[in-house]
């Protein structure tokens, strides 16, 4: 029997064929998303599920999906997926993230050069018979500084367009390697360096713990009066209410908006103003890009129907049947410490080394590695999956280096994962023992065995006596309770390291205390 696919949003004629041409049948009913009951009635007949943004993918519409294995979105975005629920069915989610940086660098590029110009003010009142010529002094692009906040894909795009029109561009990415600024033209700089010096400064990061309020009240003093602000990422990544103050001193000449902390946005409080332009989230929206990831997702999902094959992902590697059950605990492993140390470094990244020991080295070390390589970016950069890391790696320049080798030491088997950066190099090794649980064994040198679990603490502090006792007291103080504590040290009352599993999240009140413990070097939440 042919797997069947149901479109529920609008995809071009171009890609709903190519579902038939590759032998799946396919039902285009694009009124179906906005209708959650019409959906929920009839998604159990279907394999697979393509989307764009209209259809909500929630825990229960998966429940009543009883046949469906793959669901497909046509863009870059899956906030209108459940990823977990989706998981948690052998459900994949595929996206397409690649298929239209193009057209967002150039509404990025469009918003800055309406700024300069004040354009949609200039056409408002020319319209209305005014002639206002003295009213709309412009600036030039020329010999401008463009700062660029995230470095990939998109900001590489807009810094190559910025570079022909003669402007300066500067660029912070923590993991853009000083190598790959040098290949694309612009200067990699701190962020605080970024906000001093730049005329325009524009967005292109994902919306992460890291990311999120990037641009408040304390960055927006910190840029030179005058600077005029683009965003064209995500919202959140702008504390809007900043941004009108900002503008009411005149100290920020101009923004332009295409995205929104809360969208739609029918009523908000930038509106009105003349120095600012806002665009209903149009950086996906020419007719190429649509078309672009429309036929993506669907030769993605066709493939995957009829071939198996996998091509990103969100929840799955792109392994074989055969080999998936025992690379899966070592999958999981892999991402755990690229996770550990992602959420651990603050710098740029310049290289990468996995080293695979024992049996683990005989296995798809391809899918291990791009495991490792997804948790370690996406603390910072969000949505990175198994497929699309290795592409962010190289994007950024990053220098992965692979080593496999015999068995070493107590274990059959490790991986250890070093990651080199501009101010430090910093290792974790872990395995994974006979009941399939991922362990870490080995942390900057130091040796200690501990499960990861949900919520954890990291401390690095002197080995002193009284330390643990403070530390459990400043916790217990503040209600926060202990699940496991592991220590290591590397030797007697030198550099020790205590990894401690707490059931909640920890509150910033609570970390400056345990930040300001006596022989405290460092305090770092984790998750997991």
């Amino acid at each position: 029997m042919k797997p069947r696919v149901l479109v529920s949003d609008k995809l071009s004629p171009t890609a709903v064929q190519v579902f038939a041409d590759r032998g799946v049948d396919v039902d285009y009913q694009p009124q179906l998303g906005p209708n959650k009951e019409a959906l929920f009635k009839c998604i159990g007949d279907y394999d697979g599920l393509a989307i764009r943004s209209a259809t909500k993918v929630t825990d229960k519409l998966i429940a009543a999906a009883n046949r469906l294995r793959v669901v497909g979105r046509a863009g870059i975005g899956v906030d209108n997926v459940d990823l977990a629920a989706a998981s948690a069915r052998g459900i994949i989610v595929m996206n397409t993230p690649f298929g239209n940086a193009i057209t967002t660098a150039e509404h990025a590029l469009a918003m800055m050069m309406a700024l300069a110009r004040q354009i949609p003010s200039a056409d408002r009142s020319t319209q209305d018979s005014k002639w206002e010529k003295s009213r709309f002094m412009g600036i030039e692009l020329f010999n401008k500084t463009l700062g660029l906040i995230g470095c990939g894909n998109i900001g590489s795009i807009v810094a190559d367009r910025a570079l022909g029109l003669k402007m300066k561009v500067i660029a912070f990415d923590p993991y853009l390697s000083p190598e790959r600024a040098v290949e694309i033209g612009v200067e990699k700089v701190a962020f605080d360096d970024l906000l001093m010096r730049a005329d325009f400064v524009t967005l292109h990061t994902p919306l992460t713990d890291k990311t999120r309020n990037i641009i408040d009240a304390v960055s927006l003093a910190k840029m030179k009066a005058g600077v005029r602000i683009i965003n064209c990422a995500r919202g959140g990544l702008v504390v809007e209410d900043d941004l009108k103050a900002a503008l009411d001193s005149s100290h920020v000449a101009g923004a332009a908006l295409d995205v929104f902390e809360n969208e739609p946005a029918r009523d908000h409080p930038l509106f009105g103003y003349e120095n600012v332009i806002c665009t209903p989230h149009l950086g996906a929206a020419t007719s190429e890009a649509q078309e672009n990831v429309a036929i993506q997702v669907a030769e993605q999902m066709a493939d995957y129907l009829i071939t198996g094959a996998v091509t990103n992902a969100l929840n799955m590697p792109s392994i074989s049947a055969e080999e998936a059950p025992r690379l899966k605990p070592f999958i999981a492993l892999a991402e755990q410490l690229g996770s550990f140390a992602g959420q651990l470094t603050e710098t740029s990244i310049t290289g990468i080394g996995i080293e695979y020991a024992g049996d683990v080295g005989e296995m798809n070390v391809k899918a291990l590695t791009s495991a490792a390589l997804a948790g370690l970016f996406r603390p910072i950069l969000g949505e990175v999956n198994m497929v699309s890391a290795p592409v962010v790696a190289r994007e950024r320049g990053v220098k992965v280096d692979e080593i496999r080798q015999t068995k070493r030491g107590a274990y059959d088997n490790y991986i250890r994962l070093t990651v080199v950066s501009e101010t430090q190099q910093r290792s974790v090794a872990g395995t994974v023992f006979s009941d399939g649980k991922p362990r870490i064994i080995q942390i900057k040198g130091i040796n200690m065995e501990a499960e990861l679990g949900s919520h954890m603490l990291y401390v690095t502090n002197e080995d002193k006596p009284g330390f643990i006792g403070a530390l459990g007291t400043t916790l217990a103080e503040a209600d926060v309770n202990i699940a496991t504590l592991h220590l290591g040290r590397q030797t007697q009352g030198g550099d020790a390291i205590a990894l401690v599993e707490i059931d909640d999240e920890i509150p910033d009140a609570v970390l400056k205390k345990v930040n300001a413990l006596p022989h405290v070097q460092q305090v770092k939440p984790l998750a997991f």
